[in-house]
């Protein structure tokens, strides 16, 4: 990352719980640590990829980022300004600059609207234009994500699943936005058509200088198009690195086991690669375990692992992981924290885990 790209997003300690009522009077009980201490910062033009398990708070920490939910705690700072504690006359003049593509293109597009109807509602919404001049944009973006103008008055049902994620990432592009969280895009859609989705999002990465929070549970995917890798693991991320660097040296765990599980191509590679197979369930997050969270299922976990949350520390330039092996090491070296940030092309770490 050169120097003189400057930080777009910036979240600190992000929390997102949920909480749990019970009994007679319906008094909270507990809550759920869907997010739990995240920190993160993404430079313009950046994709950070977040992977992970179903259910580790991915989806979460993108939909907080945009305050899509009401965050628990942290700050999300995005161009400048906390997005946490905007009014909601504020929040929504900050809307048109961050945008998000969601997980299922068929749920997230109103059935009974055109086209041209769902792609110019943000215009209709945050704009004053005339009609001719919506409908130019419209046209616009249709020909941006390799739609056909001819489809602007046909409504969902009549695409395919990769047409109405197309629908989905020209709605995002209406205002023009820095920043898109793209929620695991091309889960929904056939292996034929996810590479398109990804190469197209690429494509208009490229052309209209977008940064992308890019959540995945396809590794494969996310090593193609992101340029860092946070790992997550019940509601906090485990390691951070330069995508290269985490597929090629992995240093926490949870993450060789992840990348034990893509499969190889070659045979012969497939067939002397070392599979990682993790014993026992994911952990509730309403009650996580004492110290670390992997800890329960960790087949290198002492004694420490079960006692005390483990600091992250860097083990190389720009490459940060949350374990007490790593602590173990002497010639590791590093600092405490959990905030992940780029200082000329490396990422440093904070104190404000």
């Amino acid at each position: 990352m050169s120097a003189e790209k400057r930080k777009l997003v910036q979240v600190s300690n992000l929390k997102m719980h949920f909480p749990i009522y019970g009994g007679l009077m319906r008094r909270q009980v507990g809550a759920v640590k869907a997010v739990d201490g995240v920190s993160f910062d993404i430079y313009e033009g950046e994709t950070l990829g977040v992977v992970g398990e179903s259910g580790c708070g991915k989806s979460t920490v993108g939909r907080a980022v945009l305050r899509l939910y009401e965050v628990t705690d942290g700050s999300v700072v995005i161009d400048g300004e906390d997005v946490a504690t905007l009014s909601p006359e504020k929040l929504r003049k900050k809307r048109p600059s961050m945008q998000m593509v969601f997980q299922d293109p068929q749920a997230s597009l109103n059935s009974r609207m055109t086209v041209a109807g769902i792609i110019g509602e943000p215009l209709d919404e945050h704009t004053r234009w005339p009609r001719a001049k919506k409908l130019d944009r419209i046209y616009e973006l249709m020909d941006a994500v390799g739609l056909n103008r001819d489809f602007a008055n046909r409504y969902p049902h009549a695409f395919s699943g990769g047409q109405r994620q197309r629908i989905g990432i020209a709605r995002a592009l209406a205002l023009n936005p820095k920043f898109i969280v793209c929620d695991e895009p091309i889960a929904a859609l056939d292996v034929s058509i996810q590479a398109q989705v990804v190469n197209l999002l690429e494509e208009l990465q490229e052309e209209f200088g977008l940064t992308y929070l890019f959540i995945s549970h396809d590794l494969s995917m996310v090593r193609h198009i992101a340029d860092r890798v946070a790992v997550m693991y019940l509601g906090k991320i485990v390691e951070v690195a330069p995508v290269q660097v985490i597929y090629d040296d992995p240093r926490h765990p949870y993450t060789e086991a992840l990348l034990s599980a893509v499969p190889e191509p070659d045979p012969s590679l497939e067939s002397r690669k070392e599979r990682v197979v993790l014993k026992g369930d994911v952990p509730s997050p309403a009650n996580p375990p004492k110290g670390c969270n992997f800890c329960t299922r960790c087949p290198k976990a002492f004694e420490l692992c079960h006692q005390t949350e483990p600091e992250t520390v860097e083990v190389s330039p720009g490459h940060f992981v949350a374990c007490h092996l790593i602590d173990k090491n002497p010639t590791a070296g590093g600092t405490g924290g959990a905030r992940v940030e780029h200082d000329q092309g490396k990422i440093q770490q904070g104190e404000d885990a």
